[in-house]
């Protein structure tokens, strides 16, 4: 089973959901058999590309008081379910275009998984820049990426298409912003949920990937047709 995890580096929502579902795929008994599949969607691609605080960009639209009702509660969940440190506020925000090219390009070579949870931990624990080709390059090095190989997709932007497709994807799917998630293809999560939601939300889509039985009757096989019952 797919599970379609559409996120933004710069999503704080975003990095602890990508650590509540590897969370939530350790306890899922079928956690083995579930691919997940990164996606990408970019929430402030108009940002310079030097980049801007957190809290200016909070004043710029209007909304200082979030600092103390959502950004800094944020901090101390994330940090009370094991991410620590987790800055939220004491970080500098950019466009993710290039970020995200990387990440395709990680994924092409089979570690797109482990790329995006390497990125949420570099930008949210370490409060990294990855807006310029120079910085994202950087991380590239740290990941043990091939920068040549790394370089040579961003100057190319041969990965641009698939960021662009993944977030006109979503918003056909009604997503409005991140996290977004698709379970199985057929079971949506909009938005941060806990673990506990995850494993549930996990059981119910793998289920719904086969008809429940309502009970046993007689059956015809390659071998024969069983006697009717009684």
């Amino acid at each position: 089973m797919d599970v379609e995890f559409w996120s933004d580096v710069v999503c704080p929502y975003c990095g602890l959901m990508d650590h509540r579902l590897h969370t939530a795929l350790e306890r899922f008994e079928h956690g083995a058999e579930v691919r997940l599949v990164h996606r990408s969607f970019q929430l402030h691609p108009d940002l310079p590309r030097e980049g801007v605080s957190q809290r200016q960009l909070l004043v710029e639209h209007g909304l200082p008081q979030a600092e103390h009702d959502v950004l800094r509660p944020l901090e101390l969940l994330a940090q009370a379910e094991g991410l620590t440190p987790y800055h939220v506020l004491d970080r500098t925000l950019g466009p993710t275009d290039l970020a995200h090219e990387l990440l395709a390009f990680a994924t092409e070579q089979g570690r797109g998984a482990e790329i995006w949870t390497a990125m949420f931990r570099a930008h949210f624990g370490h409060a990294r820049k990855l807006w310029t080709r120079a910085e994202v390059l950087d991380f590239a090095a740290e990941a043990g990426l091939d920068v040549d190989a790394a370089a040579d997709a961003l100057d190319s932007h041969r990965h641009r298409a698939r960021v662009l497709a993944d977030q006109a994807m979503a918003q056909r799917l009604g997503a409005r912003g991140t996290p977004f998630l698709v379970l199985g293809g057929t079971h949506a999560l909009a938005g941060a949920v806990s673990t506990d939601h995850l494993v549930s939300a996990l059981q119910t889509a793998w289920t719904a990937r086969r008809p429940a039985p309502l009970g046993v009757g007689d059956v015809c096989t390659p071998d024969g047709c069983a006697a009717p019952s009684a």
